[in-house]
This record gives structure tokens, sequence and C-alpha cells, in this order.
């Protein structure tokens, strides 16, 4: 039975370029909404930029922009992600629209009608020198509990410890370095605490949607228990009511008939997906109000990481609920991307540029089918181990998919002028492909896509072994006299690999969009991108092959992961840099290091490893891509300048803990060498340069 799906995504915050973890998500949803399309299903798939916010009018500010120019800067940069790596969207919107004003208006005034705003006066940090209240972030002091300094005024990143902002000690603005003060303010709440509020949400959490699937997860059921209880008499709800208002200055919406409060960001951010469904309602003459009528059939589905989970399972359910909306019928939660294990951070260097990864000309498609491997429908960690990553595209889609295609088609095109033709019973071949696919088609639907895969490949190579055993190189040879039967043999032996393929093929579009529409249109003659229905089909003509996929190369994950080429100062040419003042110098910190010990990198043709001690009690390793210019004999022992508070840079072969300084030329036609800097004899490790 065909089904109408609203589909979304967590909609990015919009004061920072898309990373790798915004591009896994994408991704993800990308491949079930392709998944749902190819069974006939009618899908609408929207996302949007969350706008609104203290974080991008304050960036906005210190850039001497409006948070209007802000935000449409970082939408400027959308396109060529999605773009990049086969995303699509059927509408892309903005929070700061008039969609989502008349929206977050409305369910505002219906909930206020049904009892569920109540206002009440709190007190709150408050910076005298800014003039506006402080969001915890932007407060910092020592922890109460363990005393480190300079931690936020939410939760210590030392020890752990959770806490109010006015527990800190010695707290201060992040903005003016100012002390904070308390100040009365009245605030606006939705009352979560309301029993009709946890009535519901017991049962909404625990329920199943109409299609008969479970709404949450087993591990999201599990936290909403910790905040729902049980639902027994002997267990309470620990729902505290939620702060709606923020005081101006704020950039968001105006919350009706209350001068100088706004909605708190999460409030309208979640009617994004609203306001950008209706923005594209509005454009395709469809009826937003009959498609998310509370009683429609329309299935409302969000994909979200497990770091927004409180938001969307509680907050956004209710809203809907008591304001006489739709509610979800699912929430697809996944976990983190990792990096060889360790959790993605710029500030640790442990983050991978999706733009990077596009601008050295990697395929999308890699990556699209390295993540979809990795899926499952749980919560958990997606790992992205760059060796693996090589091993997986190479033997799975190269040396296992295309490897079918590239040996069956060209004994077809060379001897049978691309015909197939297979002998024997048809329909068990057609029963056999139909069943694999079936396989591969549900465990997409309940996003298994790692079992989806395993069951792809396994069929590859179940194809693989059977033209292996067959020889049909063997039975190409002197083919031009052979008989009848022969002949017939051969091409049977190929026709049956590619029927195989082209099935493959199908199973993989949700994967591989590109490529699969480049077999299905220029290897098979389709006339339409594939359907899962077209995995039985057996074909009867190809065209001749050409090239599908290059390998991947280990240098192109070198490349990905290693840092820029040590800084360059021309001799006598290069203009000298723009002006900085000495604040902006003394951000960085230059020490003596003692080069202890160097070695050349397994697998790297620029890169030395050297083993650092900076004066700290404890050795740095550094790699740095001085390789063509020193032996690492000539280099132990050596004193030289180290960027001691670099960020630690992930790489393939492991932490880089700083960067060391080097001098070259910066026209690539000019052979002028390159020259780490060296100090003066009586420097010692540590001394820090100024």
């Amino acid at each position: 039975m065909s089904r109408t799906l609203f589909v979304t995504t967590a909609l990015p915050y919009a004061n920072g370029s898309f990373h790798i973890g915004h591009i896994m998500e994408y991704i993800q949803a990308d491949i079930w909404v392709r998944s749902m399309r190819m069974s006939g299903h009618t899908v609408h798939f929207v996302g949007a930029d969350d706008a609104h916010g203290a974080p991008i009018m304050l960036k906005a500010e210190s850039e001497g922009i409006t948070p209007q120019a802000l935000v449409a800067r970082y939408a400027a940069e959308r396109p060529q992600y999605l773009n990049g790596f086969h995303i699509e969207f059927d509408h892309w919107h903005s929070t700061d629209s008039a969609e989502n004003v008349e929206l977050s208006q409305d369910i505002y005034r219906r909930l206020k009608a049904a009892g569920f705003i109540t206002s009440r006066t709190i007190e709150q940090f408050y910076d005298p020198v800014k003039g506006m209240f402080l969001p915890d972030r932007y407060i910092k002091g020592e922890c109460p509990t363990c005393h480190a300094k300079e931690q936020y005024g939410d939760s210590c990143e030392v020890c752990g410890a959770v806490y109010a902002a006015t527990d800190l000690i010695e707290p201060f603005s992040t903005l003016t370095k100012a002390r904070p003060i308390l100040k009365s303010s009245e605030h606006f709440f939705f009352k979560l605490s309301d029993p009709r509020c946890v009535e519901f949400l017991q049962a909404w959490t625990t329920g199943s949607n109409a299609s008969g699937n479970k709404r949450l997860q087993s591990e999201v059921l599990a936290k909403t228990r910790e905040w729902l209880g049980t639902g027994t008499a002997d267990s309470e709800a620990n729902l505290a009511d939620w702060d709606i208002s923020r005081d101006e200055p704020y950039f968001g919406i105006p919350i009706p008939d209350e001068p100088g409060k706004f909605f708190y960001v999460w409030l309208d951010a979640p009617v994004g997906y609203l306001a950008s469904l209706k923005a594209y309602c509005n454009k395709q003459n469809i009826d937003f109000d009959a498609l998310l009528d509370p009683e429609s059939d329309t299935e409302q589905v969000h994909f979200i990481g497990k770091d927004i989970v409180y938001f969307h399972a509680l907050f956004w359910p209710a809203m809907l609920k008591f304001s006489g909306r739709k509610t979800p019928d699912g929430l697809h939660v996944h976990g983190f991307i990792t990096v060889s294990g360790e959790k993605m951070s710029k500030s640790r260097g442990t983050g991978i540029s999706p733009l990077r990864y596009l601008e050295l000309g990697m395929n999308a498609e890699w990556m699209r089918y390295y993540i979809a491997a990795k899926l499952n429908s749980h919560v958990e960690d997606v790992d992205f181990n760059p060796d693996d990553f090589i091993a997986r595209v190479n033997s799975d889609l190269i040396g296992k998919y295309v490897n079918i295609a590239s040996r069956a088609a060209n004994f077809l095109s060379k001897h049978f002028e691309g015909k197939l033709a297979y002998l024997g019973d048809e329909q068990t071949l057609q029963a056999e492909l139909k069943h694999v696919t079936e396989q591969v088609r549900a465990d997409f639907e309940i996003r298994e896509y790692g079992r989806a895969i395993r069951h792809i490949m396994a069929h590859a190579d179940h194809i693989n072994q059977a033209f292996d055993a067959a020889q049909p190189w063997i039975m190409a040879k002197g083919i031009s006299t052979a008989d009848a039967a022969q002949k017939a043999a051969l091409q049977d032996v190929c026709s049956r690999a590619l029927a195989g393929f082209n099935a493959l093929s199908v199973m993989l579009t949700p994967v591989l969009p590109v490529l699969a529409d480049k077999v299905a249109r220029e290897l098979f003659g389709a006339n339409a991108s594939y359907r899962w229905s077209d995995a039985a089909q057996l074909p009867r003509q190809i065209s001749p092959f050409k090239h599908l996929m290059q390998r991947v190369e280990p240098k192109m994950l070198d490349d990905l992961f290693e840092p820029p080429a040590a800084p360059a100062v021309t001799p006598g040419g290069e203009a000298i840099a723009d002006a900085i003042d000495i604040k902006d110098f003394g951000k960085i910190d230059l020490r003596i290091a003692k080069i202890i010990n160097c070695e050349e990198v397994d697998g790297s043709d620029k890169l030395l490893r050297l083993t650092l001690d900076v004066g700290e009690g404890r050795h740095r390793q550094v790699f740095s891509g001085i390789k063509a210019a020193y032996a690492p004999a000539d280099l132990v022992g050596k004193l030289t300048v180290l960027v001691a508070n670099l960020a630690p840079r992930k790489m393939r072969f492991g932490i880089s803990e700083g960067m060391v300084l080097a001098a070259s030329h910066s026209d690539d036609k000019v052979d002028s060498g390159l020259y780490i800097l060296e100090p003066w004899p009586g420097a010692q490790p540590g001394m820090r340069i100024n």
C-alpha cells in the first residue's frame, strides 16, 4: 500500500559550515527517502537552517554585520555540500521566515489558550557592560566541584560536574570579562509537568505508529523512562516546566503581546520543520493543512542525533499535541561519528572537512557507501577509520561489485553484440534475485543499512564465485569455431552475471544513486531510474562497458588528514601578510623543542615523525612534511621551533601534537629548498619565544 511520508533531518545551526556529522545524518535520511520512493511511496523531504538565538546574534555583532547577513552567508554554502554528496531535499528553508513566525506564534497562542503557558519571575546572570542576560555558555568561572578554572556555566569539562551558572566561583562574562550580576525578569514556561502532558507522553513514547512500528528505538525509549518514570503508581515523572522565553536583545521570533520577549530558539527551531514543509507545499500547490491534519495518513518522521533527544521526544510531541497538531510518527536517532575511535572535535583536530573531501576529488559515493555499511537501527556511534575506508571501498565496490560487469560485459559485447540470453528456467533466477532484493529493501526500510550491505556483498560473492567456477575465459577460446551449445553456455554464464549485476545495482541505488543511474541508462539502456521491482527483470541487451568507479588511493586519505605544508616565506619577494596586533601574536605559543628522535612514516612520501622534548616532562609526537629536505638521522639532537598550542590533529598515522616551523619559497616553480628553524645554541627545550 502506498504511503505518504513527511521526513526531516535536524536543522543545522546557521553560525558555521557543515561538518561530517551533518553529512552523515543527511546521507542516512537520503538513503531512507530514496529507498521508500523506490517502493512507490510519496515522500516530502525538507530541511532548513536554524537561524535564531544569542550565538548567531553575538557572532554577527562581532563581525559588524546583521544576523540575517550571517545566516545568509552560511546558507549560501549549503548547496555545494548537499549537491556534492548527492543529498536531495525537496526544499531547504530557514527558521527566520514568515512561515515560521506564523506557525510558532499560532502554536504558542493555542498552548496558552489550552492552559499550558505560565509565567514567573526568575533570577539570571546579567552582563552589566553588555546590557543583556547571559546564556550559560557565555558565563565562565571556577568549577564548584573540582575547582578547575575557565569552566562554562552549565557543566565542567574537567570533572563532568553539572551545575547552575550561579554555582560558579568567581564567574565572569565571556563577552566582556565583567562579573555578572543577578537580575530578575519575567519568563514564560511551557507546563511540561502538567499531568495531561505526562499522561500523553507516557502513551506516545511507548506506542506504535500507523505502520505498526514503534515510534522510538529501544535505547531512546529507555532514556525517556528516566524522565517520565515507568508510568506505574510508585513511579513519578521527573519533568520540569520548560522556559520558552528570552529577553531582548535577542535574535528570534517575538512572543505575541509580550513586548521585549522572544521565543527561546528551541521553541521555534522544530517548528521550522513545519515551516519548510509549508513553503514547499505553497510552491507545489499541496494542501499543507490537509497533509498534516491530525487524522491524516501522513507519517511524520525525524532523523536526529542522540544529543537532542530530550527536545524531540518530550517538548516537540507535547507542543504539537496540545496545540491541536499532528504528532510525530517516528524518531530515527543515530549516534555521533568518530575518527579512529575518537569523538569529532575541531579543537582536538579530529574532524573531517566534507568540503576538503570534495575538493580533493574524492568520490562522494565512497563516503555514502562507507557510512551506510556502518549504520544500523540502533543509537550507536559510527567510526571512520581511514584504512578500513580504503579496504571497504576497494574490496566491496571495485573488487566485488564493479568487477562483475567489467568481466562479463566484455564477453557479451565481443562475441554476442551485447545480447543476453539464458539457458534453462529463467523464473528460478528471477525468484532468486527477487528474494535477495526483498531482504535488502526490508533492511533499508527499518534502517538496518549495514545488514543490507552485507546481503548485497554476499550476493556479489555468490555471482563472482559462479562466474569463476564456469571459467568463461576458457569457454571463449576458439569460440568463433565452437558449436552452438558452447556459445549458448558462454552467453548464459555472462548473461546471468550481468542479470545479477543489474539486481545489485538496484539494491545499491539508495546508497549510490549517481552510479546506479549511470548503470541503468548507459549499460542497460533504461529510460528511467531504478525501482525495487526492476531487480527481478532480466536484461536482454547491454551497451559496451564503460569505466564505472576508480579505486581509493591511500594518498587521498593522507591529503584529507594531513595538515598543510609548512608555512613558506619567499626570499625577498612574497608580500607581507596583513597586519596583526600584539594580542593576535600573543595567541601563538612558540617554544624551543629538542628533536629526540626522527623516523620515516610508512605509507607517506612526505612525512617525518618527530619525537620532541618541549620541557613538559613528556615527549610530543609531531608529523612534519619535510622528508624531501632532511634525512631523519640529520635532525636527531637538533633544536627547532614548535607551535606548541596548535590543536592536536588526528592523522592516518597517529596524532600530531603541534607544528615545527620551516621556511621555503612560496612559488613551487622556484627550487629554494626547505629549512626548519634552528635556534641559537644555548636555548633550552620549553623556552617560550617572545
